[in-house]
């Protein structure tokens, strides 16, 4: 299985890019990890809220593969403690599909296209972070949960 996070808008910190890095790299010692990053839609202000989800929506959307399962990191999705969130990933890779997608919407989050299209949808916490800290803090648990299934020591029970 692969595991592609959809991320819309680069990241300008390097400090954040430079964890990014890391984490990814460790991930690939787990599974096939990619981070497909959307260029930000130019010209913004002349669109409403509604337009700019739809023209993400539409740039995500072309991204996927019809077999691929789509979740959505969402505030108002599923919240799991790492431990869940291992057993999560396990009934996904059980589940025999070829590619697994979570999609971060952009500053208004996913148009209704994007919604209907998903299978699921993952809260990280109540709290809201930006963007670019979110892809960091999501690349760290799938490590942290696929060290958990390893019964590695990365994370303390």
């Amino acid at each position: 299985m692969t595991i592609k996070l959809i991320a819309i808008g680069k990241t300008d910190n390097k400090h954040l890019l430079t964890l990014i890095e890391d984490y990814t790299k460790r991930l690939g010692h787990y599974v096939k990890f990619n981070l497909d990053i959307i260029p930000d839609i130019k010209n913004t202000k002349h669109l409403s809220e509604t337009q700019q989800k739809q023209k993400e929506g539409a740039l995500i959307l072309g991204r996927l593969n019809t077999t691929d399962t789509l979740i959505l990191l969402d505030e108002n999705g599923k919240q799991f403690d790492s431990i869940l969130f291992s057993s999560y990933l396990q009934k996904h890779m059980n589940s025999g599909i070829k590619q697994l997608v979570f999609a971060i919407g952009g500053p208004y989050g996913f148009s209704e296209e994007v919604y209907k299209k998903s299978n699921g949808k993952v809260s990280l916490s109540k709290m809201t972070f930006s963007h670019q800290m979110i892809r960091l803090f999501f690349i760290e648990q799938l490590y942290r949960g696929f060290t958990i299934l390893k019964n590695e020591p990365y994370h303390h029970r």
